[in-house]
């Protein structure tokens, strides 16, 4: 018993010192900012060059792990108790049966003295890779306070559009009309993003590998294109969707790595990293990443007769801009364990009520806030009219 006391007070202590690191950060943008500006960098580049240097996602298989350890552990507690149930009323005085009872306590005390560590560890990681990070000060705006009329939605939906169909144009592709890649697209993105430092301060330092997930099937069902891990600072996309979603989707990511953790500031860098990139592929998949957010505000705020009158959106760009290809989403299917209409509904409400939880209150919204901050670039950024 001396021995559980003793080790669990550290365990205690972590848990306390990140509800106070948390509270803070909550409490204090000046606190968060300064954290993410000077410290964040230097834990997490650290942290990326080792997770970077295996082939695979680190962070997913982490949370395999953490699926198996979290099953085997309930289903352990369960057993073992309807064992120690039967054993006390039937099987008290059998000595194999008691010998049995010791390896099952010493199982018992080996999940009683690990979960808690796993707890605490998890508990810092997420606190200075994650939590902090939703309470830092936005990015500034080159016009804040600046409102825009409808005309210049209009406008900048149509420059857009007219950007997309002209790009699509111009891409290399297969017999069937895929976009077709052959460079390396990780370390284009890297670059990419890491340009953005001339203007904003933490692309500075290392950027980690972007790599593919496996149970990239699953993301499909999710309707996910990456994922950030905090626990293993890592930019993950999906490998089954379309190919001129990666592109994007990499920067974006990426850009969660280097402390940008709100959906539309992540989207925004991913735009710009990719627009201004000397990679055409990259720089149509840029425009193609905001296309959706500003056509479909643009959409919900005419009538269908005024939207009809404005650029049409090309057939291949259309075709360019699908998030999965027929093809791949039928062996989606093929492989689905559960209704990818079940998984959708879950996925929306998880993140939903991440982003919520975090202070983020808008949830799911905040994707679409992109558009706003395109709008302030457009208008009255450095290019101006791009």
């Amino acid at each position: 018993m001396k021995t559980k006391k003793a080790f669990s007070f550290p365990i205690i202590l972590t848990l306390v010192l990140c509800g106070i690191f948390n509270l803070i950060a909550w409490k204090s943008t000046a606190f968060s900012d300064f954290y993410v500006d000077n410290i964040f960098p230097r834990l997490t580049s650290v942290y990326s060059r080792i997770t970077s240097i295996a082939p695979f996602s680190v962070g997913e298989w982490l949370l395999v792990l953490v699926v198996i350890y979290v099953a085997t552990t309930v289903l352990f507690i369960l057993l073992h108790t309807i064992f120690l149930g039967i054993y006390h009323f039937f099987l008290s005085k059998k000595e194999s049966v008691k010998e049995a009872k010791k390896v099952l306590d010493g199982i018992s005390d080996f999940f009683y003295r690990v979960t808690p560590v796993l707890l605490a560890i998890t508990c810092v990681i997420m606190s200075l890779n994650c939590f902090v990070l939703y309470h830092t000060s936005k990015i500034p705006l080159y016009a804040p306070g600046e409102s825009y009329d409808l005309q210049q939605l209009a406008d900048l939906r149509d420059f857009v559009v007219k950007k997309c169909n002209e790009l699509s144009k111009q891409m290399p592709r297969d017999e069937k009309g895929n976009v077709v890649y052959e460079g390396d697209m990780t370390e284009t993105a890297r670059r990419a993003v890491a340009a953005l430092s001339n203007d904003y301060k933490r692309f500075d330092g290392y950027f980690s590998v972007p790599k593919e997930l496996y149970f990239s099937e699953f993301m499909c069902q999710q309707y996910m294109q990456g994922y950030y891990f905090p626990f293993s600072m890592e930019a993950n996309i999906n490998s089954k969707m379309a190919i001129m979603n990666k592109p994007f989707t990499m920067c974006h990511e990426l850009a969660h790595t280097h402390g940008y953790i709100y959906e539309d500031e992540a989207n925004f860098f991913g735009f710009l990293a990719c627009i201004r990139s000397d990679d055409i592929v990259f720089q149509y998949s840029g425009w193609l990443g905001v296309l959706n957010y500003i056509n479909n505000d643009f959409y919900k705020a005419v009538d269908k007769d005024v939207y009809n009158s404005h650029v049409k959106i090309s057939d291949r760009v259309r075709f360019d801009n699908q998030f999965v290809t027929e093809e791949e989403w039928k062996e989606v299917e093929k492989k689905a364990v559960i209704k990818t209409e079940t998984v959708k509904k879950a996925a929306d409400v998880f993140i939903d009520t991440n982003l919520k939880v975090n202070g983020v209150l808008e949830g799911k919204v905040n994707y679409t806030q992109v558009v706003g901050l395109i709008m302030d670039y457009y208008y009255h950024g450095p290019d101006s009219g791009v």
